[in-house]
């Protein structure tokens, strides 16, 4: 009878000792770095009370259509990095005034560009409804990702880099037929105003996310779901 106890003994702490390494084992996905987006309507914001409120990255638009840029984008854009801020820029699609090709063109010549300062990170293509457009700017899901590919093609052999792409589930559905097309080789930046992401379009993994117009940093609120490492990997086009 005592052999029997041991043995029992034995295996009862073998067990328990399996099932409290399951939890080491598993790690979880580290928590979603912060960052905003703004505009020539913010000006400068204050970016180093943004960096002490736990910004990590901030995008700045550039761009829109091939007839704007933002006036204020350069002086922007060097105050973000100044304050030790990962930088990015992004350009308003409008695909109903010219092709994916002419406005990468603009994007880049109106600084645009891709900086090798590990601190940059490839451009974005803003892709969303504009009011009194029509909607999906009267392509149809063929052409608007032949739209997108003209763009991201050309701006990869003026930078070396595929731009990110933001939209929302709702348009990517609606204006590329949810389009997998770009998902292997594009990081989303997924455009959704919720306390939660709910859908992801495309067959991608988010990689930002814009959750809101206001909160704690200036400007639109946003995420990256990575670490710092990971972010910084993209600024390398990794």
């Amino acid at each position: 009878m005592l052999l029997i106890l041991q043995r029992i003994a034995a295996l009862t702490a073998m067990a328990i000792g399996a099932t409290l390494a399951v939890p080491c084992a598993a790690q979880a996905d580290p928590a979603p770095l912060a960052g905003f987006d703004f505009s020539a309507s913010q000006g400068i914001p204050d970016l180093a009370a943004a960096k002490a409120n736990g910004a990590v990255f901030a995008f700045v638009k550039d761009t829109a259509g091939v007839g704007y840029a933002n006036p204020d984008y350069l002086a922007q854009f060097r105050a973000v990095k100044a304050a030790g801020l990962i930088r990015g820029s992004y350009h308003y699609a409008r695909p109903d005034k010219s092709s994916g090709a002419d406005q990468a063109v603009y994007l880049h010549t109106h600084d645009g560009k891709w900086f090798s300062d590990g601190m940059t990170l490839p451009p974005a293509l803003d892709l969303e409804d504009t009011p009194n457009a029509p909607p999906c700017y009267n392509l149809t899901p063929q052409a608007m990702v032949a739209w997108i590919a003209d763009f991201s093609g050309t701006l990869a052999r003026r930078t070396g880099h595929t731009p990110i792409i933001y939209t929302s589930a709702r348009w990517w559905k609606a204006c590329t037929g949810n389009s997998t097309a770009f998902a292997a080789d594009h990081v989303l930046w997924l455009a959704r105003y919720n306390t939660d992401m709910g859908e992801v379009p495309g067959g991608w993994r988010a990689g930002f996310w814009q959750s809101g117009v206001t909160g704690p940093l200036p400007g639109n609120q946003d995420s990256y779901f990575g670490d710092l490492a990971q972010l910084r990997k993209l600024t390398t086009g990794g």
